[in-house]
């Protein structure tokens, strides 16, 4: 229950599912936003239009549906006044908020969703950010990453939502093995309805493929549902994600269930995790009041760690915070400016760095192999040297760099 200031402030709503099958997806966005939020006002809060002044954030429940979102994003703007819209789960709902953003000239921070054509010449608006990893550049790290560092895999399944995320992210895919790895063979490509709770019928296809690695850019309920369900139908197989790795539904599928997966992962680095002291403390402020304070939802397992998906939404939050602090004003066109071309090192030594032209962020990835817990100290170097002990996680980490995997461009795109 952090202390959440209200009155003259930076308001940044949190426009996602807080309620719905995927009402997690929400919350889990808010503690990431709300950490960076609560550190940065323990230290004064940030000075802007000469006023010092701490930063508000604010749930904006979209139910995951477009028309919700459009409306709750201008009742944000008209009624709440937020300086900035922060989205979301679902491609489909960002485009709404950059929409909402272009028409208002309010700033809006793309963090999770993850669609090339959101800042296409089609739908670009110069007050969106992208902060995230965008689908062509995970599809084309796990190509990378198959082809050129692991070399041993070549039949890949792949199986994605039917929306355009899903698309977006098959789309990425087939374009980076026929640029990493041409030998590989696509031996089924399916895309399921959301929140999708039978996947029998697909599970059924991917058995008589004879896939190695199946590739997914499932996120929850269905990304647990999948890999649960593909376990109890005895499918071994890998699975390459970018949201497979959600520890609660992982601890259901145990320690050889969850060997082999493969993570993309937009918060990673070299191992080990821990390389200086300033890495420690961090990690040891977030884990001890796991341990000790939080209530439910954040008392889980989802929450043990501020790594992964959690790490890399906070971050792009401070970002966020650092750009509007450099630029010393709330003035959207002072914030544009100054967050073109900036760049912007994560406490993990990664370095984010926004193309001006298409507001995309580039940045190296990594490729995360799941291993059993006696073999994820090679990653997890302080005690208790596993990440968790009811499932596997993290052990031998790839890098893609960033020149490998730019985010795409469009040509049409003119500024």
């Amino acid at each position: 229950n952090p202390i959440i200031p209200t009155g003259d402030t930076i308001k940044i709503a949190i426009v996602a599912s807080f309620s719905g099958p995927a009402a997690i997806v929400g919350e889990i966005y808010f503690i990431s936003v709300q950490w960076a939020a609560h550190d940065i006002n323990k230290r004064g809060g940030i000075l802007v239009d000469g006023k010092r002044k701490k930063i508000q954030v604010i749930r904006a429940d979209t139910q995951s549906k477009p028309a919700v979102a459009k409306k709750v994003c201008e009742r944000m703007i008209l009624k709440e006044h937020v300086n900035v819209l922060w989205g979301t789960n679902g491609s489909h709902i960002m485009k709404v908020i950059n929409q909402v953003a272009k028409k208002y000239g309010v700033i809006a921070q793309c963090a999770a969703a993850l669609s090339d054509e959101l800042y296409d010449a089609r739908n670009f608006t110069r007050y969106s950010f992208m902060t995230s990893f965008q689908t062509s550049q995970i599809g084309r790290a796990a190509a990378y990453n198959y082809g050129q560092i692991r070399k041993k895999e070549k039949k890949f399944y792949i199986l994605c939502q039917d929306y355009l995320f899903g698309h977006s992210m098959a789309e990425g895919f087939k374009e980076g093995l026929k640029l990493y790895y041409p030998q590989a063979q696509l031996v089924g490509e399916d895309y399921h309805k959301l929140f999708l709770t039978d996947f029998a019928p697909y599970l059924t296809k991917i058995k008589a493929s004879g896939a190695e690695v199946v590739y997914t850019g499932d996120w929850i309920p269905d990304a647990a549902n999948l890999l649960v369900q593909a376990r109890q139908a005895g499918i071994k197989l890998p699975f390459a994600n970018i949201f497979l790795d959600e520890p609660n539904f992982l601890h259901k599928v145990g320690v050889e269930g969850t060997k082999g997966l493969l993570n993309i992962n937009q918060f990673g680095a070299p191992n080990p995790l821990f390389k200086n002291d300033l890495q420690i403390k961090f990690y040891k402020a977030w884990n001890d009041l796991w341990k000790t304070k939080w209530k439910a939802p954040f008392n889980t397992y989802l929450f043990k760690h501020p790594l992964g998906n959690i790490g890399s939404y906070m971050f792009q939050t401070y970002w966020l915070l650092s750009v509007i602090e450099r630029a010393g004003s709330l003035d959207p066109e002072k914030i544009i400016k100054q967050w073109e071309g900036d760049s912007y090192e994560y406490i993990s030594g990664k370095v984010m760095t926004m193309r001006p032209v298409d507001h995309k962020a580039i940045q190296d990835l990594h490729a995360f192999e799941y291993v059993p817990p006696a073999e994820q100290k090679q990653s997890f170097n302080i005690p208790p040297y596993s990440y968790f002990t009811g499932c596997s996680n993290t052990g031998p980490i790839s890098t893609i760099p960033a020149e490998k995997i730019m985010p795409t461009l469009d040509p049409k795109l003119k500024r």
